[in-house]
């Protein structure tokens, strides 16, 4: 589970990466872009953003069911915080 929690905490921060370096296309908030910054846009370096972008958040999300089925096999009995705490003789 811990393997799975460093993977999942390394495919969290390239993906943060990743759409930082997307280039806007001044859809957002009405802010920026225009037809100044969509005339000089790469196309080609966009739509490899866009597959990775769409290749890490699909194994995010297979990450996240995997956890939580690994996590459902793998639950302890649970007790309530309300309960008396046994007592510890030395």
């Amino acid at each position: 589970m811990t393997a799975l929690l460093i993977i999942h905490i390394f495919i969290t921060l390239a993906m943060i990466g990743v759409i930082l370096m997307q280039r806007s296309e001044g859809g957002g908030l009405g802010m920026g872009g225009g037809a100044s910054s969509s005339m000089f846009s790469a196309r080609g370096t966009s739509n490899l953003l866009t597959r990775v972008t769409a290749v890490l958040a699909a194994l995010f999300m297979g990450n996240c069911l995997l956890m939580g089925i690994i996590s459902k096999h793998h639950v302890k009995e649970t007790t309530s915080i309300l309960a008396p705490i046994p007592d510890q003789k030395k």
